[in-house]
């Protein structure tokens, strides 16, 4: 019998509707998986019995005929996601005991659809991390290893000797490449849905600003901050998509435009479309390997009809700096409701001023403390104007040159979507955190343009680790991006795990 746990969402989907399997035994199939593979780290908790009791239901809809979208898929949910009598920590301290009474407005949609919830996901703490080695609990481990590696007998987190899966969503994409659910929420501030894709082989999109409400979302950086899936192939991705997305009186940014049935985009021909290649992204010290995935990226959809064009985004050398300024003032600035006071951790002290600053310091992380204090500074009184504000002038030019790409009838622009494949645990940022914030190069204008971005798996590099490619699109085109991105999935075939080591 096919191992159940091994089908796309599409395949289980179908499975179920013909009733050639039930709900409960596809997520039993999960559950044993999951329990298999603690070692990873990917969840944080398993709600094994809310899934049994949410499947029987979805078996029950079943056998009366009504079956929604995702019917009896069992899914992850990053953790920070709240989740109605689920704990919710965002993977920090100061959110140890947290138990949401409001269920977030995705996970809402998604339960409304028939999907069954596995339990919370892995990720850096308060999203604040490319590696989800931030996490107040075990760091998540990507269940790629690199080519001759000795690895065996279940992962125990050495130093160097397994691989991040990314982040901050390295909880979900350790999950979905090692079968652990059929797909996981995720959320991408900065690129922390399609690196951590690009490092497991897996497929995430960041959808356009807007799309999807934010209500719910423990928030990091409110101007930046949206949620998306990851799954294993294009087409699981737009069914998730789907879902996530509409119209939500909750959240004021989120936008009230139809949201179209992306799986219709999947497949679609891009002939006669136009992909720009941006000249800026070539950036110094490329590895050989991510150049060589990049040109074949544009080979295939030039083959496949489309015309390859090089374009300029001349201020894409300042996004980076202009985000780590954007996101950690918004963090400051979010994260200062965590007082110990109303909710989560509190810390006695012998007066109002001591229990802030004793909870708040026991509470959070290094990386937390560091860019709550980077954004407090460059908010402050005499550096507000300096910092803050020139960043966000410089948001809008990294905005207008894509609009200016597309006014020039560009329909999609085509990255690496990482600078490197998975490294280490303990292998960067330790001593210098830039070295960490490097990852995020080609993603960020993403972020701070507020446009959709779609990482696909395209190749491996010399040590047999999954290597992804961007692909950016028009705001609220995201079926674009769903078209091109299978174009290029049909032709590379799909990047799964090759053996089960951590079992």
């Amino acid at each position: 019998m096919t191992d159940l746990t091994h089908l796309s969402i599409a395949e289980a989907h179908a499975g179920l509707a013909a009733k050639d399997f039930s709900a409960t035994d596809l997520t039993k199939a999960y559950l044993g998986a999951m329990e298999k593979a603690r070692s990873l780290n990917a969840y944080v908790l398993e709600t094994p019995d809310k899934a049994l009791a949410m499947a029987r239901a979805s078996d029950e809809r079943i056998a009366k005929g009504e079956i929604g979208p995702l019917e009896g898929i069992p899914l992850g949910v990053k953790d920070l996601f709240c989740t109605k009598g689920t704990r919710t920590t965002a993977c920090s301290k100061i959110l140890a005991n947290f138990v949401p009474t409001y269920e977030s407005t995705v996970t809402t949609n998604l339960w409304r659809d028939g999907a069954v919830m596995l339990g919370k996901l892995n990720n850096d703490e308060f999203a604040m991390g490319s590696s989800n080695e931030t996490s107040c609990f075990p760091g998540a481990i990507n269940p790629w290893r690199r080519k001759g590696s000795n690895v065996s007998g279940g992962a125990g987190g050495v130093e160097g000797t397994y691989l991040v899966p990314g982040g901050s969503s390295g909880g979900s994409s350790s999950a979905v490449a090692a079968h652990l659910c059929a797909g996981a929420t995720a959320t991408d501030t900065g690129g922390s849905i399609r690196q951590p894709a690009a490092f497991t082989g897996t497929v995430g999109i960041k959808p356009t600003y807007g799309r999807v409400s934010r209500w719910g979302v423990v928030a990091f950086a409110s101007s930046l901050d949206q949620a998306g899936p990851i799954a294993r192939t294009v087409l699981d991705t737009a069914m998730l998509l789907r879902s996530f997305a509409g119209a939500d009186a909750k959240d004021t940014t989120c936008v009230d435009l139809p949201v179209p049935d992306y799986a219709k985009a999947v497949g679609k021909s891009v002939k006669g479309m136009t992909i720009g290649i941006p000249r800026e992204y070539r950036v110094d010290g490329m590895p050989p390997e991510i150049e060589k995935l990049w040109e074949e990226g544009a080979a295939i959809l030039k083959d496949a009809g489309a015309k390859i064009v090089e374009i300029s985004l001349p201020h894409t050398k300042y996004a980076l700096p202009a985000y780590y300024i954007v996101a950690p003032a918004e963090a400051s600035s979010n994260l200062a409701r965590y007082d110990g006071v109303r909710y989560g951790l509190r810390v006695p002290g012998k007066d109002i001023t001591d229990l802030y600053e004793k909870t708040r310091a026991a509470g959070f992380g290094k990386e937390v403390k560091r860019r709550i204090m980077i954004g407090t500074y460059v908010l402050s009184a005499g550096y507000y104007d300096a910092y803050y504000v020139r960043a966000q002038k410089l948001r809008t030019l990294i905005k207008k040159d894509f609009e200016d790409a597309y006014a020039q009838g560009v329909d999609a622009i085509l990255t690496p979507a990482t600078p490197s494949a998975a490294f280490g645990i303990g292998e960067k940022g330790s001593g210098d955190p830039v070295e960490m914030y490097l990852n995020d190069v080609f993603t960020v204008t993403v972020n701070m343009a507020g446009l959709p971005g779609i990482a696909v798996p395209a190749g491996l590099d010399p040590q047999g680790l999954p290597l992804g490619l961007q692909l950016i699109g028009r705001a609220f085109d995201e079926e674009t991006l769903f078209s091109v991105a299978s174009v290029i999935e049909k032709a590379k075939g799909s990047f799964p795990v090759q053996d089960q080591w951590w079992a």
